[in-house]
């Protein structure tokens, strides 16, 4: 691609963000580069003893309207828009006194701050701002004239093609600014109309627009030969994209899938119901329980399953103390996430350089609203985010035994797990841990048979002679479409069953219940997760 140099003998400069912005517009001037601005960013240019002309010294308007109209202007837009080698243009900006702008520098009205910082409506929209796009989406139609900055992590890049080029810029840089001038107004508008859809109360609005921001190139995706990158998005939900990564390698691909999958899910467990821990491989939950501490609660999860824990994700729902990140640490462990850590735990991985440990300051609610995003070929899914929790649920009765206190606390531990188990999912727990998880089979059967199964194995592991599964409950994520996965569990020693309910032979599952002695209770609420 040719140069196609152009020189910048003016530029705009409005910006929300100043970060950097007088190193910036000194470089500028000592280029030789004539000022232009508007309100608080004039302002600032000229306390630092720089020549610049306001907005209004150009279009001969004063700003009005609370600065609502200040650069929608021809003298401003002209200035962007003509192309510099068609000599109507030409003629019309010496007819009309337009100056040509080679240069313009704009960052938005900061909307997504403002809604995340949940200040009123009519805050909201007095920081849609309307110039500003206005103008960035002028100069980047008119790239191959005209360079447009949007953010100040670029001020780097101009400049170097200003000292390299003798005060021009190169049509390389220009086309790269304008792509990324349009996906920034592109994101801009996707976070002012999914804020309009949510006010509005609007699930499925006609259009459904996406937006966010590059936070890292990954090595790879899924497998070495897809490649990846990770995007933040407006939404400021505690997790992997709002985490302080205090140590250890550049997480993959895969680590945030299921460092994901692990938070969501050790969020169902309210901290002030005491401590709990997940470990997660593949997506998966291969263990969970409650303890009386996290490192108790840490051990019985581990206990399910040490085999799949190894290389494994772990979550935990409080502050990580040194005797929870002393048991943590004895098996490979990829990642650690949790709200907070004491200087102690931390001290104690950081023996583990590899071990990446992530703090949220927080946890998410699982009752929150929000968007769950899948593509396909031609489109992409958008659904509600499972927000169904077991606790405010109403718990019915089908079979001729309820089940006792300490089987109902099981129940719903187990139910909540489930939520998280790829589909179809079966759960078995015992005194507050899972001892067998079947995940992600195609037959409901199957995953208990597969849950079963690991129960036994955890149980031999352990060097016990009986199936953690003996006593145990059992979750279901979605109904028993026969009663062969339930008798499966019977055979596996659960004494009570929790399931959503709505199979057209429920009647015959209720039945192998009672004939099998189970006590069961139905839920109203699917958990499918695929």
């Amino acid at each position: 691609m040719p140069l196609d140099l152009r020189r910048v003998t003016r530029a705009m400069l409005s910006v929300s963000d100043k970060t950097n912005l007088i190193p910036f517009a000194q470089a500028l001037h000592n280029h030789g580069i004539e000022l232009i601005s508007t309100g608080g960013t004039c302002q600032a240019i000229k306390e630092a003893g720089l020549p610049v002309l306001d907005v209004s010294d150009v279009t001969g308007f004063p700003e009005m309207m609370d600065g609502r109209v200040k650069t929608l202007h021809p003298k401003i837009h002209g200035g962007l828009l003509a192309i510099r080698s068609n000599p109507v243009h030409q003629a019309s900006m010496l007819a009309h006194g337009i100056g040509a702008i080679d240069l313009l520098v704009v960052n938005l009205y900061p909307f997504e701050d403002t809604v995340k910082a949940g200040k009123p409506y009519d805050d909201c929209i007095e920081n849609i701002d309307i110039g500003g796009p206005a103008m960035i989406r002028a100069a980047a139609k008119n790239h191959p004239d005209v360079a447009v900055v949007v953010e100040a992590a670029d001020y780097d890049k101009i400049l170097a093609e200003l000292d390299a080029q003798d005060g021009s810029t190169s049509l390389p840089l220009r086309r790269a600014l304008a792509a990324k001038a349009y996906a920034r107004t592109a994101a801009y508008d996707a976070a002012i109309s999914n804020w309009f859809a949510n006010q509005l109360g609007q699930d499925t609005p006609d259009y459904r627009a996406l937006g966010g921001h590059l936070s890292e190139v990954m090595r790879y995706g899924e497998n070495p030969h897809q490649s990846a990158a990770f995007y933040h998005s407006p939404e400021q939900r505690a997790g992997v994209a709002t985490a302080r990564q205090v140590q250890g390698k550049q997480l993959s691909y895969n680590n945030i899938n299921d460092t994901d999958a692990a938070f969501e899910a050790v969020a169902e467990f309210n901290p002030a119901q005491g401590p709990a821990v997940v470990i997660v491989k593949h997506a998966n939950p291969c263990g969970v329980a409650t303890g009386s501490s996290l490192r108790d609660a840490y051990q019985k999860a581990l206990a399910c399953d040490p085999v799949s824990a190894f290389g494994g994700i772990v979550a935990l729902n409080g502050r990580l103390d040194a005797e929870a990140a002393k048991a943590i640490v004895e098996i490979f462990t990829e990642v650690i996430i949790a709200p907070e850590a004491d200087d102690e735990a931390i001290a104690l991985i950081a023996a583990k350089k590899n071990l990446r440990l992530l703090l949220t300051g927080g946890l998410p609610d699982p009752r929150s609203k929000g968007l769950v995003l899948r593509s396909v070929a031609g489109g992409f899914l958008a659904q509600a985010r499972d927000n169904a929790v077991v606790d405010d649920m109403t718990l019915r009765v089908v079979t001729k035994r309820a089940p006792s206190e300490r089987e109902l606390a099981d129940l719903r531990f187990a139910f909540r797990v489930a939520k998280h188990v790829k589909s179809n999912a079966i759960v078995y727990a015992k005194d507050g841990a899972t001892v067998g998880i079947g995940a992600g089979q195609m037959s409901r059967v199957d995953s208990s048979r597969i849950a079963a199964w690991k129960a036994g194995e955890a149980a031999r592991n352990a060097g016990l002679t009986e199936s953690l599964a003996k006593g145990s409950v059992v979750a279901s994520d979605a109904f028993f479409p026969f009663a062969d996965g339930l008798l499966a569990a019977a055979e596996a020693g659960a004494t009570a069953v929790i399931q959503p309910g709505g199979s057209m032979r429920d009647d015959e599952v209720i039945k192998a219940a009672d004939d099998a002695g189970l006590a069961m209770v139905m839920t109203g609420f699917r958990h499918f997760r695929h």
